[in-house]
Order: C-alpha cells, then sequence, then structure tokens
C-alpha cells in the first residue's frame, strides 16, 4: 500500500528528503499489518524507523533523532538557542494535540452523529489555524517559516496536514478560510498563514513525497463518510486524540 496519504509518514519522508540522509522506504498496508513491522514496532504503527537494526517509531521522535543521529547533514532542522528549541517543541506538541485532533474531527463529522454543528466545528478548527499562525505573525516579521528565514521540524510537522486542506472544500461544503483581503480584523493572520503555506507547499521534499489528487480521494472519502479504520480515525470516533 502507498503511504503517501498518511500524513505521519510524509513528516519522516520529508525530514530524510530535506536532509538528504540516505533510506530504503519499505511499503506495508497498515490494515493488514506484516510480522516484520509487529517485530519492530508491537503497535504496529507508521512510520517505523529501523536503525543500526534498531527500532524507533513515533513519527515526532524520529524526527528529532535524525537531526541528532545526522548532524553533518543539511539543513539544520533544530535551532542551536535552546529557548528558540524550547519554543518549536511547545508548537510541535500544540500541532499533535490541538491541530491534528481538530483537523480529523472536522472531516470525519456526521451531523446525523453529533449534537453540534459543522460550523462550530469547522469555527474549532480554524481557531487552532489562527493560533499557530497568530504565533508567527508576532514573532517574526517577513520570513516565512514559522521561526524565520529557514525551515525547521515545526514546519515539517504540521505540513503534511496543511497541504492536505483541500479535502475540506472537496468533502466537507468548505474550509472556510476567508479569501485574500476579505479576512476583515484576522486579515494580516490569515496573510501569515498563507505565506507559510505557500512556503511550504514550494519545498521539493515535500512536493516528492506527495501523489496526485485522485490518489487521495477514496482514501479521504472514507475518513470524510466516518468509516475509515486507522488508529486516529478510531480515536476520533471516541473522542481522543492522537493516539
Amino acid at each position: 500500500m502507498n503511504l503517501t496519504w498518511y500524513q505521519f509518514v510524509q513528516r519522516v519522508w520529508a525530514v530524510l528528503e530535506e536532509k538528504k540522509i540516505p533510506y530504503q522506504y519499505v511499503e506495508v498496508n497498515p490494515y493488514h499489518k506484516p510480522e516484520s513491522l509487529m517485530k519492530l514496532n508491537p503497535r504496529g504503527l507508521v512510520p517505523t524507523l529501523e536503525y543500526q537494526n534498531k527500532p524507533l517509531y513515533e513519527s515526532n521522535v524520529v524526527c528529532e533523532f535524525l537531526e541528532d543521529a545526522y548532524p553533518d547533514s543539511s539543513p539544520k532542522l533544530v535551532p542551536s538557542d535552546p529557548y528558540e528549541k524550547a519554543r518549536m517543541k511547545i508548537w510541535m506538541d500544540f500541532v499533535t494535540s490541538r491541530i491534528i485532533p481538530s483537523f480529523h474531527r472536522f472531516l470525519q463529522f456526521q451531523p446525523e452523529q453529533s449534537s453540534q454543528s459543522i460550523e462550530k466545528v469547522q469555527t474549532e478548527f480554524l481557531a487552532t489555524l489562527k493560533q499557530f499562525a497568530q504565533e508567527m505573525l508576532d514573532s517574526n516579521t517577513g520570513e516565512p517559516f514559522f521561526l524565520g528565514k529557514e525551515p525547521s521540524l515545526i514546519d515539517f510537522v504540521l505540513a503534511p496536514w496543511a497541504i492536505r486542506l483541500w479535502v475540506f472544500d472537496h468533502f466537507k461544503g468548505g474550509l472556510g478560510i476567508p479569501e485574500e483581503g476579505k479576512g476583515a480584523s484576522d486579515e494580516r493572520v490569515w496573510a501569515r498563514w498563507r505565506s507559510w503555506l505557500a512556503a511550504v507547499n514550494d519545498r521539493r521534499s515535500m512536493s516528492e513525497t506527495m501523489s496526485d489528487r485522485e490518489h487521495y480521494l477514496p482514501i479521504y472519502q472514507r475518513y470524510a463518510n466516518n468509516t475509515a479504520q486507522s488508529e486516529l480515525a478510531k480515536a476520533t470516533r471516541e473522542g481522543k486524540g492522537v493516539p
């Protein structure tokens, strides 16, 4: 099964490409997990990295490991300044604990199964994106990425979800971000979001770890119908966060 649709895989894959670290990519079917995967990762989750015959998993952990294990590989994706490194990690956690669960609540929303409205779920998701964009707006001026001129891990932690925001236009009647010039009091915040999104979209490491949109449609149709069977989809149905 081609896992280019799976955002957690793309996190690690993009970092490998960005830093030009040699690797072997092995496809597995996450719904029929092979014994080779289960031996490395008892939870059977992807991505799983085998390094010197030892396993590592959890996408953010693997991304940070790659930075430490290959110190001569460029670009550097973790700032040397202790404060900036800590701030980056705070917002990496925000992406995983707030943005991603909200993304999936919106995508998997079924009006007949909820007492909430889709507008409320949409508003909650957009609020998380605005918080992320506001942090960038407040902390740097005129630079495209979260920490400034060059990308860092935080950009690749969120990018796989950000570049798939089209799923809401396709399946949910619209994402809801105002068009350029129509953001009223939030115009500067959404302008900052658009400049960041354009910057991550332009990274070769992102474009080369994506497939054509047509490849994703049947996969995200299952999420939009709330019938997907991934661990994240099941956790979302149970009102939980990222497993």
